[in-house]
């Protein structure tokens, strides 16, 4: 059956990882650096790939519980992992990560199942629990006890109650709305104050684990004499809204009760009879009045909705319950935040239209409309945004860049959210265009000319022609070379492959030729080439005497 199981999620992280999305599951508290799957395999990436560090593993928030091993493509626990600490309340526990490959621009989700294990005991908020009853109750009278609670899930969670210490009482348990056991002490023989003034009762929580854990609470029962009017809340469930940003010490509800008795019997107290840990640490209850109010500020974020249990009890000790409900409501407290997964420094000029120069992450801890966030590019500038999976975004190209034009670009990507008003954020990208070899050079003109008396001496200067190219470093380094030219040009003239200056390389003789028409070529280091035309006219001297 172990085999069939390992085949079945084998199966499934297989057909999950074709669909981007990879499934796991490993038992909390392992230690650091334990096996949770394996990313490479399910994934089919090459281990060669992992060690050039272009993978890598991010997720919400400041803690990483897991990373991926470099050698292996193992994704391992980061850190102990607290299934109890992380899920409080809640069934099936899931944390979330990315695998980002850089270099494909691509993203895949992670989810991974933190298992629980029998690793707490159930355990009661008060073990000493103090009860007054008064010697005419009712046989089969039923009196709510605190609950234990076991921050663990399924059979590992608190399963049973039993009583011990006294004949006159047993221990029932009902199934509250939601499901959870809350015990009841039972009276089963008659109370008599003249035979017994208290009764000293253990009663025992046990959980589903194998061995199973328990934990103890006892309860003394103090018995008195008649009272016949037990308090009474005006309502027996209260709810109110209330916004986060509520000052700290506010009043936020109160729960009147009221007894009919006298004197000690109806003076009463309030406390509370059901609530967790968290909501302690917010809310206090007056015991005189029944106010409810805030001992720290509420975040909407952390928790939108606390369920507590109210008690009124007289002098003598009967009460009434109430229930609580507090529901907070969301304001826009929260700025969008960007989150740069991957970017490009640097962009050649003849990327194509639509290449991938950022992976952005953006998020917003409010709900509704307040985490509702529109992502926008500053300038006109030759990029747009695009959905990419999730709140994940992609910066593309949106034309063809000029590095002649524009050689450095700052993207400015803009977040903003839909609450009023609105809560925005920003971040740069900084990009560098590359430059290819996409310009030749350019002669400042397409003719040149000169003149230049004969019988000059070698060396002397002609002219100078010059060329510009746009472009950078070797593709914008321009040379001087004679086109396809007799041997008779170069064998009279001379160019200098750096300046562009013509001088004479022999004497020229206007008798022999008087004009001179060749081309010259600039070249760049990419190799692009453009022409011009030279024109030389010689001056005749007197060098010849007549002959007869």
């Amino acid at each position: 059956r172990r085999q069939r199981a390992l085949l079945w999620a084998v199966l499934l992280a297989a057909w999950e990882a074709a669909w981007g999305q990879l499934r796991y599951s490993v038992p909390e508290e392992m230690p650091k650096g334990s096996f949770v799957g394996d990313v490479a395999e399910d994934l089919g990436l090459q281990l060669t790939a992992l060690s050039d560090r272009d993978v890598r593993i991010v997720s919400e928030g400041s803690t990483r519980y897991f990373a991926l091993h470099g050698k292996t493509g193992h994704l391992v626990t980061a850190e102990r992992i607290d299934r109890e600490q992380l899920c409080e309340s809640v069934q099936q526990c899931m944390l979330r990560c990315e695998l980002i490959v850089e270099g494909q621009m691509q993203v895949y989700g992670i989810q991974v199942e933190i298992t629980d294990i029998n690793d707490n005991a159930p355990s009661f908020r008060e073990t000493e629990i103090e009860l007054r009853m008064i010697e005419t109750t009712a046989l089969g009278s039923r009196f709510p006890l605190a609950e234990a609670h076991d921050p663990d899930s399924g059979l590992n969670s608190l399963q049973s109650y039993e009583l011990s210490g006294d004949e006159h009482f047993s221990v029932a348990v009902q199934a509250g709305p939601s499901g959870d056991q809350r015990p009841e002490l039972v009276l089963a023989k008659a109370l008599d104050r003249e035979e017994a003034a208290f009764h000293e009762l253990v009663l025992r929580a046990s959980d589903g684990g194998d061995p199973a854990r328990t934990g103890t609470a006892r309860i003394r029962v103090t018995v008195v004499d008649a009272n016949d009017n037990a308090p009474v809340f005006s309502q027996a469930e209260y709810t109110v809204r209330v916004p986060e940003d509520v000052p700290v010490g506010s009043v936020v509800l109160t729960v009147p009760a009221t007894d009919r008795d006298e004197g000690v019997n109806g003076q009463v107290k309030y406390s509370f009879k059901k609530i967790t840990e968290k909501a302690s640490k917010i809310f206090y209850l007056h015991s005189e009045t029944g106010e409810i109010t805030l001992l720290r500020s509420l975040d909407f974020e952390e928790g939108n909705s606390y369920e507590l249990e109210v008690q009124a009890q007289d002098g003598v000790g009967l009460f009434d319950t109430a229930k609580v409900t507090i529901a907070v409501t969301d304001i826009n407290d929260n700025v969008p935040v960007i989150s740069v997964r991957s970017a490009l420094r640097e962009i050649s000029e003849d990327a194509p239209s639509g290449t991938v120069v950022a992976l952005l992450y953006v998020h917003d801890k409010d709900s509704g409309k307040n985490g509702e966030v529109r992502c926008s590019l500053d300038g006109d500038l030759p990029f747009r945004l695009q959905s990419s999976h999730g709140s994940y975004y992609s910066v593309v190209t949106a034309r063809e860049l000029d590095r002649e034009q524009v050689s450095e670009y700052n993207v400015t990507v803009r977040a903003a959210d839909g609450g009023s008003p609105a809560l925005q954020s920003s971040a740069v990208l900084a990009l560098r265009v590359l430059d290819v070899n996409d310009n030749a050079p350019v002669f400042l003109e397409e003719r040149y000319s000169a003149r230049l008396a004969e019988n000059n001496a070698a060396g002397a200067l002609v002219l100078t022609v010059q060329a510009t190219d746009a472009d950078a470093g070797t593709n914008g380094q321009v040379s001087y070379s004679f086109g396809n030219v007799p041997d008779a040009i170069s064998a009279l003239f001379a160019v200098d492959r750096e300046t562009g200056e013509v001088k004479t390389a022999g004497a020229l003789d206007f008798e022999e030729k008087s004009k001179y028409i060749f081309g010259l070529e600039a070249g760049d280091g990419g190799g692009l080439v453009s022409h011009c035309k030279v024109q030389i006219d010689i001056i005749d001297e007197n060098d010849n005497a007549p002959e007869i």
